[in-house]
């Protein structure tokens, strides 16, 4: 069996930059050194001017309160010491009882400390949330393979992007094994969202990567992966969990050229060669992973062409359920024709942009996409994977779960998204 290849990983964690970013301060010292001289001395000139029918400078004290929400914990600390002090310094030279002076600073300080304190409290839930959202996120990426990857059959770049929402998380899932019987794909997503739904995804990639290397027929690694959901899912009925299914599509590359397929409730590929593109036409769809015992009918392969130099798309339902503005849904197959000529990772660069564009940078749903390439059938495999790396090791591959140091950082910049 050839080697494979696939991109590096980095030590960074996805979560990382979120993490960090909940104590950085939205506004620039600078900015708030001359917005904060600017207020002090209009007020200052205000309170001077009502003399002592109105004292206007105490009113500052309410400042540290706004620079809770918006300033660094470092920031807030230096505002409420410099109101602290001008309302001391006017305190001082105001008449009035040694009562008044008392209580006039007493409260000044403590309406800076509570501003301190939220700030603080802001700072430390913020963060705690960043951690929250990143982490099923972090987890996730770990788990599914870096792309592009390459074997004898297939060169296999990806397109997949979570949704970092606690609530939102989902159950995406795809793999890519080289076996003695060919090369195996899996492309699934998971009922549901959260953790439970990455948990099912994460048992259904399991059961896939030991059964397409042990079992000798597409039906039968099927097969494995029902067992694999039904008996998650009867754990997660002991610990009181929702159970769930998985929508897939399970694919079987081998040195000829057609591909076997059995498809588990999943979208239908899409194939791109000659410069054209068209859904592939499946005749037999049959129920996700988990409810084959709702069905009395046996899941069978099924095969259609596809010759060297073409390129198969697959994607999950956060592609073709991505809404624009109105609410009308993104249309796949319209689009891809404008970009059938392209080669499978610009071609998952031009899909990603593509649906930025449409839906406005709003995502409900995980979007994963594979873009599968025919490799020659003449053993031309190393000339192509090669083209691949070179490619996506620079700024591009990096974007992948795990990237180039120097130069993938510089590209999940541009695409954080591209795998």
């Amino acid at each position: 069996m050839a080697q494979k290849w696939s991109g590096p990983r980095s030590g960074a964690a996805p979560g990382a930059d979120g993490v960090g970013a909940a104590s950085r301060s939205r506004i620039g010292n600078w900015a708030l050194v001359g917005g904060l001289s600017l207020l002090t001395v209009f007020v200052v000139f205000l309170d001077i001017s009502t003399g002592n029918d109105l004292r206007v400078v105490p009113l500052l004290v309410v400042v540290p309160a706004l620079a809770s929400v918006y300033c660094s914990l470092r920031q807030t600390i230096w505002i409420a010491v410099w109101i602290t002090t001008v309302v001391v310094g006017f305190r001082a030279g105001a008449d009035g009882t040694f009562w008044d002076f008392v209580f006039g600073i007493g409260f000044a300080v403590l309406a800076c400390a509570l501003g301190v304190a939220a700030c603080a409290a802001r700072i430390r839930h913020a963060t705690e949330m960043a951690r929250l959202r990143s982490a099923a996120v972090t987890l996730q990426r770990q788990i599914l393979r870096p792309l592009p990857v390459g074997t004898d059959h297939v060169v296999a770049h990806g397109l997949y992007e979570p949704i970092e929402e606690d609530r939102f998380v989902g159950g995406d899932i795809y793999e890519v094994v080289e076996s003695p019987y060919g090369t195996r794909v899996i492309i699934g997503d998971v009922q549901g969202k959260g953790l439970a739904a990455i948990g099912a995804g994460f048992a259904a990639i399991a059961a896939f990567r030991e059964a397409a290397i042990r079992e000798p027929t597409l039906t039968g690694v099927v097969e494995a992966l029902e067992d694999a959901v039904v008996r998650h899912n009867v754990f997660s009925a002991q610990t009181g969990e929702a159970e769930r299914f998985v929508t897939a599509l399970v694919l079987g590359f081998d040195e000829g050229g057609r591909v076997e397929v059995v498809n588990c409730g999943h979208l239908p590929p899409r194939l791109l060669h000659g410069g054209r593109s068209s859904a592939v036409t499946l005749h037999r769809t049959y129920v996700p992973l988990g409810l084959a015992g709702l069905s009395r009918e046996a899941r069978r392969t099924e095969s259609f062409d596809f010759p060297p130099g073409a390129t198969l798309l697959v994607v999950t339902d956060g592609v073709t359920e991505a809404r624009d503005a109105t609410g009308a849904f993104y249309p796949l197959d319209e689009r891809i024709g404008a970009w059938a000529g392209h080669g499978p990772r610009e071609l998952l660069d031009a899909l990603h942009v593509d649906l930025e564009e449409f839906s406005g940078g709003v995502r409900r749903d995980d979007i994963a996409a594979l873009a599968l390439l025919r490799t020659p059938a003449d053993g031309g495999r190393p000339t192509v994977v090669a083209a691949a790396v070179s490619a996506d090791a620079a700024p591009d591959a990096a974007a992948s779960p795990g990237g180039a140091a120097a130069a993938g950082e510089a590209g999940a910049r541009r695409r954080p998204a591209a795998v």
